[in-house]
């Protein structure tokens, strides 16, 4: 922060605290004084405004106060904070001819930052609040940079491992044989970083390489759910399923249940020509390595799938790690949080292409994609807007309908208008028996224009094309 006049003090004081402004009346502990220091230095850095009341009123030090809280701020920064900080401090006289003490600390190089007690602090908007588990701790080292969720060890050993799926991958990128004595597979688990200094898989290890994750790692998995309108309501859904397994296997499966929920255009060709997704299916493949590779892995909770009518969200846990906004990450600014995960599927696990372009090349495919960074729900959400789909199809429909004898053009005009509507009422609309229209949807699916998302509960019709696999 640069040298600031009385008319800057203002202005500083009249929007109040938040997380990089605090208020003193006056200073007197010192331990005090290197708590608040620690605590900024561990966020982004902030000023202390020494001689200001909480209501933003200015009664100010004395000189001799001035003198004093001087020298009380460098012994707190120098003496009693860890490592030591260097902070910048101006005097700045009021009207009274009292002065006002400007505390600037920067951002810290050396976090974490602590007090003469070992305590990490950490702001807490306008307050701050000390360190009290092992998880946030942890959490707080992931941000420094100091520590990776994906290097954790595990209570997975060796015998955990899929042999096979990793014997592949050693053959097809390194050209080596599977270690046959189990101490030299654990020397080389552990020269790739894939295994801990007790032998044990690491996080990396288990959610790349191990049987079943899962049992693993429960929380670690992928939940989709399609659903028939724009929100959550109630227990109605289309199609939903859980998928489990290493992540390429988590990728491949969630891939199929977008494809499957995916709208196809027509885009100006007969009932029977092949259709296009409604949004091209790069988009997700990026949003989901993304999502697999840069979660939260400290966080225990599965990434969520969900497929509205206007549009699909994928939810990871986590939000974005250090100073990363939305508005860089959509210029390809990166922050890797699983830097071991990471170059594994560069290696070809994953179709991975390069830190920070996966966002990009989503936007430049699709541009109406929106990113929710939810700091307090500890979230982030990629949501891709559908558009309406103006195909050719219903106007085939009905041109169909106007021959005689065209009973399944009218179970598919039927259904494109309400894709929930059951047999008994197609069949009284119709006139005919629901035998007769069971054998007509057969036919239908039969040739490709018609199949069923979801269970025969809950779920509904879409008419297809004829050539679609």
């Amino acid at each position: 922060m640069g040298a600031l006049n009385l008319t800057d003090l203002q202005t500083r004081v009249a929007r109040g605290e938040d997380s990089t402004t605090q208020f003193k009346v006056d200073a007197r502990n010192g331990d005090s004084l290197a708590a608040e220091m620690a605590a900024f230095a561990n966020a982004e850095g902030g000023a202390m405004f020494i001689g200001v009341a909480d209501d933003g009123s200015m009664p100010g030090l004395s000189r001799d106060d001035v003198a004093r809280v001087n020298q009380l701020i460098g012994n707190a920064a120098s003496q009693l904070v860890r490592s030591p900080l260097a902070v910048q401090t101006q005097n700045i006289q009021l009207q009274s001819g009292r002065m006002v003490i400007v505390v600037s600390v920067p951002k810290g190089l050396d976090k974490p930052y602590f007090d003469k007690d070992g305590v990490i602090w950490l702001k807490c908007g306008a307050d701050k609040r000390r360190i009290n588990s092992k998880e946030e701790l942890r959490r707080f080292f992931q941000f420094a940079d100091q520590f990776h969720a994906d290097e954790l060890p595990t209570k997975a050993g060796l015998d955990k491992l899929d042999r096979e799926r990793f014997g592949t991958f050693l053959q097809d990128v390194f050209h080596q044989e599977f270690p046959k004595a189990e101490a030299d597979r654990l020397q080389l688990l552990q020269n790739m970083n894939l295994a801990s200094a007790t032998g044990a898989l690491n996080l990396a290890g288990v959610l790349l390489f191990a049987k079943d994750p899962d049992r693993i790692k429960p929380s670690f998995v992928v939940k989709a759910v399609a659903f028939p309108g724009t929100t959550i309501a109630g227990s109605a859904y289309d199609d939903s399923e859980d998928f489990s397994g290493p992540l390429p296997v988590l990728f491949q499966e969630a891939m199929a249940f977008i494809k499957r929920n995916l709208r196809k255009v027509q885009a100006g060709r007969s009932v029977n020509a092949p259709g296009k997704p409604e949004i091209p299916l790069p988009v997700f493949e990026e949003l989901l390595v993304n999502a697999l590779v840069h979660r939260d892995y400290l966080i225990e909770a599965p990434i969520r799938l969900l497929v509205f009518r206007d549009r699909i969200e994928i939810v990871s846990p986590g939000h974005l790690p250090n100073n990363l906004t939305v508005e860089k990450i959509r210029t390809g600014n990166s922050n890797i949080r699983n830097p071991i995960l990471a170059s594994y599927v560069a290696k070809g696990l994953l179709p991975y292409h390069g830190i920070g372009s996966g966002i990009k090349r989503a936007l430049e495919d699709w541009p109406d994609i929106r990113f929710t960074d939810d700091r307090d729900g500890c979230l982030f959400t990629a949501t891709v807007q559908r558009k309406e789909v103006k195909s050719s199809l219903k106007s085939s429909l009905k041109s169909s309908l106007k021959s005689p004898g065209k009973t399944d053009a009218a179970i598919l005009h039927m259904l494109l208008g309400d894709p929930h509507m059951t047999i008994p009422a197609m069949a009284a609309s119709l006139g005919i028996t629901t035998r007769g229209v069971r054998k007509q949807i057969a036919n239908l699916k039969q040739q490709g224009r018609l199949r069923r998302i979801g269970p025969d509960k809950g779920g509904h019709w879409e008419a297809v094309d004829r050539n679609e696999g």
